[in-house]
């Protein structure tokens, strides 16, 4: 059944129709800040947290679904931030298409679909490919922040991430634990509540990383959506 889609008024929305590729994200916040970006921001219960604790930073936040994307909006003009972008796009487009090289200064990813199934476990958003791919964004030293409460895709990651050396470890080991600092999403806190530790990770680029396209990997479209039929309403 498909579901109906909810207009988006809030200023803070950035309607993919109207933006022309790539995106200048100075202009559209009206300074050059750094520019993080959210990959799933679910309600918005994070986002918000973090550009409150961290105004002097650009905050990109995306998700696939139309009702996430309004109630972040609904979220953030309540609180009357200003530092914040909402977008309704798939990550993988949005890099190949409206980013551009050394663009970001970090990139958060809470608790993505874990896919616990094995036979699904190709369709996680987070695999080598795309871990490399990110480091085309990142400026160097930027950062890449991972959480997920499914300690089997932590352990699949922090291998992948050891094995690209263009990154550094910034905890003693990988996985390892959520800092007492780091802003809980809804979801976080039920997790945590229910007794399911969250797993963390926390890399950066090194400062010493020559960015170019030879980072780029082939990363294929999403498989819940066909990128030129999307709709972002």
């Amino acid at each position: 059944m498909t579901q109906r889609i909810i207009e988006i008024t809030s200023p803070t929305f950035l309607p993919e129709q109207q933006l022309d590729p790539p995106v200048d994200f100075a202009a559209l916040f009206g300074n050059d800040n750094p520019l993080a970006l959210e990959i799933g921001c679910g309600i918005g219960d994070f986002i918000v947290q973090l550009a409150a604790q961290q105004p002097q930073r650009n905050f990109l936040a995306i998700d696939i679904y139309n009702k996430g994307c309004y109630k972040t909006c609904r979220r953030i003009d309540t609180t009357g931030l200003t530092n914040v972008r909402v977008m309704r796009i798939e990550a993988r487009f949005l890099l190949d298409r409206y980013l551009t090289m050394d663009s970001l200064d970090a990139v958060y990813i809470n608790c993505p679909d874990p896919w616990p199934k094995k036979r699904h476990r190709q369709r996680r958003l987070v695999n080598r490919e795309f871990l490399k791919t990110l480091l085309y964004y990142l400026r160097p030293g930027g950062e890449l922040f991972f959480c997920t409460d499914f300690a089997d895709y932590a352990e699949q990651i922090a291998p992948q991430l050891l094995s690209l050396t263009e990154y550094q470890s910034r905890l003693p080991q990988l996985p390892g634990q959520l800092p007492e600092d780091y802003p809980r999403s809804k979801y976080m806190r039920r997790f945590l509540e229910q007794g399911q530790p969250i797993c963390f990770l926390h890399c950066s680029k090194r400062e010493s990383c020559t960015s170019g396209p030879h980072l780029l990997a082939p990363v294929s479209p999403g498989f819940r959506t066909h990128w030129s039929t999307l709709q972002h309403g």
